[in-house]
C-alpha cells in the first residue's frame, strides 16, 4: 500500500486539528477559568468553543462513518492497535458527550448561552438545582479531566511512533 492510500483524506485531517485545537483551548479554559476569568470572559468563551466543538464533532463523526480510516500497518501487534481504535472512540465519545453535558447544566444557569456574542444558543429545559443539573455539571468536570489524561496519552503515542517506532504513523494526519 502506497503512502498515499494510508493517509487521513483531507476533511478528516482539517477535521481532526481544528477539532484538536478547540479542544486544547477549552481544557486551558475550563480547567483554568478562575485565574483566567479575571482577563478575559472565560465561560462564555469556553461554552462558545464547546458548541463550535459539538458541531464539528458531529460532522466529524458522520464523516468518519462514510469515510473509513487508512488500515493501521501490519506490523502493528494485535493489543495497540485494539488500544488506538478504543482511543479513538472514546475520543468521539467525549467530542459529543463533554458539549452536551456542558450545554444541559448551563442550560439550568441565568445567563445566555451566546455563540461569541453573534447569537443565543437555546437552551434545553432543565432546572436549576435539579439532579440533572447537578449530575451533568458533575460529569462535565469528571469527562473535561479524563479527556486531558486521554489527550495527553494519545500525543504521547503519537511521539512515540514518530520518534521512537519511527514508522510514519503522524504522517497519517499530516497535510
Amino acid at each position: 500500500m502506497t503512502e498515499a492510500l494510508l493517509r487521513y483524506d483531507a476533511v478528516a485531517r482539517s477535521l481532526h486539528w481544528t477539532i484538536g485545537a478547540l479542544i486544547v483551548v477549552n481544557l486551558i479554559l475550563g480547567i483554568g477559568h478562575d485565574p483566567l476569568g479575571a482577563v478575559l470572559p472565560a465561560m462564555p468563551i469556553h461554552k462558545a468553543i464547546g458548541m463550535t466543538v459539538l458541531v464539528l464533532s458531529l460532522a466529524r463523526l458522520g464523516w468518519r462513518l462514510t469515510h473509513p480510516a487508512p488500515a493501521l500497518p501490519a506490523h502493528m501487534p494485535g493489543w495497540e492497535k485494539a488500544a488506538a481504535q478504543g482511543m479513538h472512540w472514546a475520543f468521539y465519545g467525549l467530542m459529543i458527550a463533554l458539549p452536551m453535558t456542558g450545554w444541559i447544566f448551563s442550560s439550568a444557569g441565568k445567563y445566555p448561552i451566546s455563540w461569541f456574542g453573534l447569537f443565543d444558543i437555546p437552551k434545553l429545559a432543565v432546572e436549576k438545582g435539579s439532579v440533572l443539573a447537578s449530575v451533568t455539571n458533575e460529569a462535565h468536570e469528571i469527562l473535561g479531566y479524563s479527556w486531558a489524561a486521554l489527550l495527553l496519552i494519545h500525543v504521547g503515542a503519537a511521539l512515540r511512533h514518530h520518534f521512537v517506532v519511527k514508522d510514519g504513523m503522524m504522517a497519517r494526519m499530516w497535510g
